[in-house]
């Protein structure tokens, strides 16, 4: 074999030791990409479910370290006044949180004398010298009464034919048990302290009470039909204002014929001014819906004459740029948490120092957000152009070189990819001053559907279902549910 062949056969060895590398890489980012998904997964399922680290993971150890804790305060307190009082001194008070009560509580006053106010010495009667005052919160546990209403009739024994009595209230179920203030508590129970029917039936059972949930759902309906013009009001406004924020969350629904259930959505819209000053009062609406496809936010969203549509980045959003409408079709802002969110997974799992700079970056943004908060929407403006826009403009370009020097089938580069891809969105805060950079008022609203869907667990009939038709049911709590989550806004 001459030189011409021993080369030749060096080149062929060559390429196929590069395809063979090429190959190996291929494969080791297809096993990286595996070991995310599989890392992804378990963060899902068994992981926090916020990049912020949640006190609540850690308060079940520190409650029973705090319960010890004050076993050992009250008896070391008990036995230093004993100890006090061996001496011949008055034990020492307690130093307590004092003076911090609500002032809008009631206050119920005792007093408690001395048992004789007469001198030691035979003086007479002691001169009141000034009090000590403490505070105590105390409570009053809820407690059934039966509110009867009596009607007299009146009627002229002359002439036995005129009859007077007054004519029986309005009530949210006629004829029935409940009065409307306490079908305000079974919905305040379920809908904001996230106590699902059945768990409300045990509180009523220790007071002898035997209701069944399907009664109780039965009149949170009821309650909510009636809080329809409260809710059409509420439309009303919604649809006036220049910037909503949408997002949805999935709700179990029961499906007819098949004795199970099927998944559904919630739609949450909500208009909030206050983080520019606005004077407008906050409102959320809730909508149901069977499915997330575009056609619901079409549906749900015609008549609104906003301009701005804060929200994730789903695509079935992007038919609202589409639209023809009079003040123009939707600009769709997108949400800057949500991209924040992939930046953290990729340094958890990966420890990358392009996440990590990213991150950064976004909590400069978040910093100058922080200091206009509250503010007029042009002194916002104002900041955004003078601080914010040099961190914008300097950081597509940067993502686009850090993304041609990764390898393009890496999840970072997808992270990339995700927010090169929604940019012009994305820095749309930039344009107006009444813009969010993120979605957060929309998602603290869904929030508590989905911690009453965990709290209800396995017993997915508790919520409040509708028939709508023979082949679906939908629930009827979306004006429960904007009722109630309206005054805590």
């Amino acid at each position: 074999m001459d030189a011409t062949d021993l080369a030749r056969e060096n080149a062929l060895l060559k390429a196929r030791l590069a395809e063979v590398e090429a190959s190996l890489a291929e494969s080791q980012e297809a096993n990286r990409r595996l070991q995310d998904i599989l890392r992804i997964a378990q963060r899902e399922k068994f992981g926090k479910r916020s990049e912020k680290l949640s006190p609540d993971q850690f308060n079940l150890p520190l409650e029973d370290a705090e319960f010890a804790q004050g076993v050992l305060e009250a008896a070391q307190e008990k036995a230093e006044a004993a100890m006090q009082r061996a001496r011949g001194k008055e034990p020492r008070k307690p130093k307590r949180n004092r003076g911090h009560l609500p002032s809008h509580l009631p206050r119920v006053e005792r007093v408690i004398e001395p048992a004789s106010t007469l001198c030691p010495c035979g003086c007479g009667e002691m001169a009141k010298i000034g009090e000590d005052v403490s505070e105590r919160l105390d409570v009053i546990p809820a407690q059934f009464r039966v509110l009867v209403t009596r009607r007299p009739k009146y009627a002229c024994r002359r002439c036995s034919q005129a009859v007077a009595q007054a004519h029986a209230p309005e009530h949210v179920v006629p004829g029935g048990l409940p009065t409307e203030l306490f079908i305000a508590w079974i919905i305040v129970s379920k809908f904001g302290d996230h106590l699902p029917f059945y768990r409300q039936t045990e509180i009523f059972k220790r007071q002898g009470i035997s209701l069944d949930r399907g009664t109780l759902g039965n009149w949170v309906g009821r309650a909510c039909f009636h809080l329809m013009p409260v809710i059409n009001h509420m439309r009303a406004h919604l649809r006036g204002a220049d910037r909503i924020f949408v997002d949805e969350t999935r709700a179990p629904v029961l499906d007819p014929g098949r004795k199970a259930t099927k998944s559904g959505f919630f739609w949450a819209v909500v208009a909030d001014d206050r983080g520019h000053g606005g004077a407008g009062p906050p409102i959320v609406l809730f909508h149901y819906a069977p499915g997330r496809g575009k056609a619901h936010p079409l549906n749900f969203l015609a008549g609104y004459h906003g301009r701005f549509l804060q929200c994730d980045a789903y695509q079935s959003y992007n038919a609202m740029t589409e639209i023809a409408r009079d003040n123009g079709p939707w600009q769709l802002v997108y949400c800057w948490t949500h991209v924040r969110r992939r930046f953290v997974k990729r340094f958890e799992s990966d420890g990358s120092p392009i996440a990590e700079e990213m991150l950064r970056q976004i909590a400069l943004l978040y910093q100058i957000e922080k200091s206009v908060r509250s503010k007029e929407a042009a002194m916002r403006l104002a900041a955004r152009r003078e601080h914010s826009a040099p961190i914008i403009a300097a950081l597509k370009p940067w993502l686009e070189a850090q993304l041609s020097r990764i390898p393009q089938k890496s999840q970072l580069a997808e992270d990339i990819r995700y927010t090169l891809g929604h940019w012009p969105g994305l820095i749309r805060f930039l344009e107006d001053g009444t813009l969010e950079l993120d979605t957060n008022p929309v998602e603290n609203q869904i929030r508590p559907i989905a911690l009453t869907r965990k709290n209800t667990g396995r017993d997915r009939g508790d919520d409040q279902w509708t028939p709508a038709g023979r082949a679906r049911a939908q629930p009827a709590s979306g004006p429960a549910r904007a009722g109630l989550a309206a005054p805590q806004l």
